[in-house]
């Protein structure tokens, strides 16, 4: 029988108008277009100086800034910066972290080599340029246990060159360089904690049950037991430290309560004080006087960190701080005296800026540094908290950027949906904040908009918050996840059809989870650094984690029973490697301690195995994550094409962003658009 005309007329002009509206809707590459690009070398370069601080004598500023492109450690008079010299010459990987002593003209730094971890401490002489390493032993990891303003040329050390679990403990000469043994480790000890003449007060060590022990010296040579950490409490509870004349001990307690209080411990009595308590999240940092050791001050961090003075010494100083701007302010460094502090200043839509603090002027405040004045004036934008509620009624604090495409008035309300990527932390027992993020802001610039979660197992919210996450790998830690992206959509921030995952360590894993475990939820993953098999895993962390590996064991799976196995077994990516429909890329670390190679070597292979595409970026010159700025943005190029062709940002081309790098593609260059051209013509740059 014929059908009637008129409904298939209709039909067509229907498809046609649906046609139309389809190809009307601009991509988030058409809809961020008149935004100026932000360049990748902006963001991702090196600073142009950062880690400012200054001596405890007060007579010199420092800080690291590029040597040939390489992060090395500056200094300059306190009163003349501009008479800045180089002090360090590292020409590979840079310094990352250094600090002054007590011992005038003598900074320390810390340095690995090619991401191994083995972390040497050095000394420096800037006056007459001569460096020293302190731990010159092969693979050692040094840790600096205990430095004294009263006992200026001499240093608590920690090294493991004996025996690679546990650190013995030594006075290190800062002078010569020798050591005297003061400890040594065979009773398991975890971590000491010294006064201020450099005696061990204190000492933690673990427990088969999960829990710690808080040790004191018997006298006899041996450890007596001073307090109990349960395993419900063991990441919320331990010492703070002691003020210089032992008399108070400092503790991070959450013991009898949820979250972690600071207390001031009066050593001679046992009498506890109450210094500061939030019910919403932990007590974070504190700033301490720089001769007496007694703490001042104490932020807590629940959706923005909140400082509060608790010596009325400081308040006054505090308040003219915190009116620099809307964003957050930290201390970075007191001289002895007192007089001058280093002030850092940063909101999420402004890098830090370093100041320096005159208190002895009347609280005079100078601008010292930008860390990125490349990014001054450039399309920043803000950062927006929120409390999303799981299905099971747990409160996620998370944080939200939107693309100016997608927030024309600057309300933190989304006014179209775009494509969103899902930014997991790593740890998994660490947390996410309010600040400034290169990664929060190259993504918004490129037309998505990022949502970071505080998923379960998180810290700083509580012992019952982490301790929700124990045992729930790929679990109800991975149901967080997803309701967050389900409340991105519901709030019109973006649709299902257009959410990417992407983290590092953890948030690797979690990316590698919601391929295999809820492989329609995601258009595609960015795994850095991410475990595929938890047995694996477990099975090659680093020697000296030992004193960890009880809560690993407790927290995850235990690897030493059968069912442990099992159960790690089944929450490893790798076992549902089949399962991946959405395209991957991975980023790996060839020197990563942590998550070794093997990790990514392993799901690569059973993705290929079952001719499932995979773009694999490996790094021969890295470790638990890409530290040389020349390899963070050959990944990140990378990164952008991928996520362009996924989710329809814009993307800035490779171009030269390989020179200098040790980035190889050893699979998939051809799933990245200019990948295998940019690689033909690259001559890779190993450094150590």
């Amino acid at each position: 029988m014929q059908r009637p005309l008129v409904p298939v007329a209709g039909l067509v002009l229907a498809m046609s108008v649906s046609t139309a509206l389809a190809q009307a809707t601009p991509t988030a590459a058409e809809r961020i277009a008149g935004v100026e690009l932000i360049k990748r070398e902006a963001l991702f370069g090196n600073p142009e100086r950062a880690m400012v601080m200054i001596s405890p004598d007060g007579r010199t500023l420092s800080w690291v800034a590029p040597v040939d492109g390489v992060m090395n450690v500056w200094v300059a008079p306190a009163d003349n910066p501009a008479a800045a010299r180089a002090v360090t010459r590292d020409t590979a990987r840079g310094i990352r972290n250094y600090f002054w002593s007590y011992l005038p003209d003598t900074l320390l730094y810390l340095r690995d080599s090619g991401g191994d971890e083995d972390f040497h401490l050095f000394s420096v002489n800037v006056a007459t340029g001569k460096t020293t390493d302190l731990t010159p032993f092969p693979k050692t990891t040094a840790q600096v246990s205990g430095a004294s303003h009263a006992h200026p040329g001499t240093l608590l050390v920690g090294m493991n060159d004996r025996d690679p679990k546990w650190h013995d403990l030594y006075k290190v000469d800062l002078a010569s360089g020798e050591r005297t043994l003061v400890e040594k480790n065979d009773d398991e000890i975890g971590g000491y904690l010294a006064d201020d003449g450099l005696q061990v007060r204190y000492a933690t060590r673990a427990r088969a049950d999960g829990g710690q022990d808080i040790l004191q010296p018997d006298g006899q040579g041996g450890w007596k037991v001073y307090s109990d950490i349960p395993f419900e409490d063991s990441m919320t509870t331990q010492p703070a430290g002691l003020t210089a004349d032992g008399s108070t001990l400092y503790m991070l307690d959450s013991r009898g309560r949820n979250t972690s209080a600071l207390y001031a411990v009066d050593v001679a009595s046992g009498e506890r004080a109450l210094v500061l308590e939030d019910a919403r999240a932990d007590v974070g940092q504190a700033i301490a006087h720089p001769t007496t050791g007694k703490v001042q001050a104490v932020a807590v961090n629940y959706l923005r960190e909140e400082w509060q003075a608790v010596d009325p010494a400081i308040a006054a100083d505090l308040d003219k701080l915190q009116a620099i701007g809307p964003g957050e302010v930290g201390v970075n460094a007191r001289t002895l005296d007192d007089s001058t502090w280093i002030v850092t200043y940063s909101a999420a839509d402004a890098p830090v800026v370093y100041y320096r603090y005159d208190r002895a002027a009347g609280g005079t405040l100078t601008k010292l540094f930008s860390a990125r004045p490349a990014l001054d004036g450039k399309p920043l934008v803000p950062q927006w908290p929120q409390e999303i509620t799981s299905r099971d009624g747990k409160t996620l604090v998370s944080y939200l950027s939107l693309p100016r495409s997608a927030d024309a008035n600057g309300d933190g309300k989304a006014d179209v949906a775009v494509p969103l990527v899902l930014l997991v932390h790593g740890g998994p027992w660490a947390r996410d904040e309010y600040g400034y993020s290169g990664f929060n802001q190259w993504l918004a610039n490129r037309g998505y908009a990022t949502l970071t979660v505080n998923f379960r197992g998180s810290t700083g919210f509580g012992k019952e918050f982490t301790n929700a996450g124990n045992g729930e790998w790929a679990a109800k830690m991975h149901d967080d996840l997803l309701d967050a992206v389900q409340w991105a959509v519901d709030e019109g921030v973006t649709t299902a059809d257009q959410v990417a995952i992407m983290g590092g360590s953890y948030g690797g894993y979690a990316t590698l989870t919601g391929l295999t475990f809820t492989p329609d939820t995601f258009a595609c993953g960015v795994d850095i650094v991410g475990p595929s098999n938890l047995n694996t895993l477990l099975s090659t962390v680093p020697p000296y984690w030992a004193s960890f590996y009880e809560q690993l064991a407790k927290r995850m799976g235990d690897p030493r029973t059968e069912e442990g196995k099992k159960w790690l077994t089944e929450r490893s990516p790798l076992t549902h490697a089949d399962r991946i429909s959405k395209p991957l890329l991975i980023g790996q670390g060839a020197n990563d301690p942590r998550v070794k190679q093997d990790e990514s070597d392993q799901i690569v292979k059973a993705m290929t195995a079952n001719n499932i595409p995979v773009t694999y970026v490996l790094f021969p010159d890295e470790g638990h994550g890409f530290a040389r700025p020349e390899n963070n943005k050959a990944f990140n190029a990378v990164a952008e094409g991928f996520l362009a062709t996924c989710l329809g940002g814009r993307a800035e081309p490779i171009g030269a962003e390989f020179t200098g790098s040790s980035i190889s593609v050893p699979t998939g260059a051809d799933g990245v658009p200019g990948l295998a051209e940019a690689l033909k013509g690259h001559a890779q740059v190993i450094r150590k």
